[in-house]
């Protein structure tokens, strides 16, 4: 019995199964934590869509940036982007079902025993671990509520950029999910910075790597996301990092958790699609 993490596929079928391969997965015994972002940008979201929903419970998926895209796109909520390769699973017959259950996947799963907590992108420094999961299950209830569709019309948007106790409503539930979805840089003081991409040492002299803002509250637990492809492969100040660009021709990423160390698996992604 093993279980695996693995990157953002985004789509990337042939990778996925030549990952699966490698590292011997066995569906009877055997659990797979996926970071997010199953599709989208690579040529075959649906086939993985389907995959992971026919492993049951063994696939934990946390939403990521591009999953959020597709249901709200599905809601009629946002505009197809030319870079969007999501349409066969919108004309699918199956459609419904595997939109009401990406709609259903948490934005953070935790894991005491192992000592890990899975995200799509990263934790504000002044989360603690529970206070994140149970800003996660609330924001997670929203999704999954009667009125679930309508937020998807009010997701956009880079502000409110910091967390505080008194934020509610819409303005409450974009905060959590940037955080969770969309988190790459803050500064010292935790606020989020969502418009830089680029790997550490290119962004403004006032922002840091979440993971590295002093006094970031959420050291008790080992966090592994994905999400961050310009930062690749990252196994220090408590977090892995597994998004290894895969849909930019690179690699996609496993690692066993259950090991007594952190063992990693890649394989080339051969059917990588850039986007236009």
């Amino acid at each position: 019995m093993a279980t695996y993490a693995l990157g953002d596929v985004q789509g990337c079928l042939a990778a996925l199964e030549a990952l699966l391969a490698r590292i011997e997965f066995d569906p009877k015994y055997d659990t797979l934590w996926f970071t997010g972002d199953l599709v989208n940008r690579g040529p075959h979201s649906l086939g993985v869509l389907r995959f992971v929903r026919s492993l049951g419970d063994r696939a934990i998926s946390v939403l990521g940036n591009h999953d959020l895209h597709l249901l709200a796109v599905a809601a009629g909520a946002s505009k197809h982007k030319s870079s969007d390769t999501f349409d066969d699973v919108l004309r699918a017959p199956d459609r419904a079902e595997l939109l009401t259950w990406l709609g259903r996947r948490p934005l953070l799963h935790r894991d005491d025993d192992l000592g890990y907590t899975l995200v799509h992108a990263g934790l504000l420094p002044q989360w603690t671990t529970q206070q994140a999961a149970a800003l996660a299950a609330e924001a997670q209830a929203a999704l999954a509520s009667a009125e679930g569709e309508s937020f998807f019309h009010h997701m956009y948007g880079d502000l409110p950029d910091h967390w505080h106790d008194g934020l509610h409503g819409i303005e409450r539930l974009r905060v959590i999910i940037n955080a969770f979805t969309r988190l790459r840089y803050c500064d010292r003081e935790g606020n989020m910075d969502l418009r830089h991409k680029g790997p550490p040492g290119t962004q403004p002299p006032d922002l840091l790597p979440w993971f590295t803002v002093p006094a970031r509250r959420s050291t008790d637990t080992c966090v592994v996301f994905g999400h961050w492809s310009t930062l690749g492969l990252h196994n220090a100040n408590g977090v892995i990092g597994l998004d290894t660009g895969c849909l930019w021709g690179r690699s996609l990423t496993a690692v066993r958790l259950d090991s007594e160390r952190p063992e990693f698996v890649s394989v080339d992604c051969i059917d990588a699609q850039r986007p236009g």
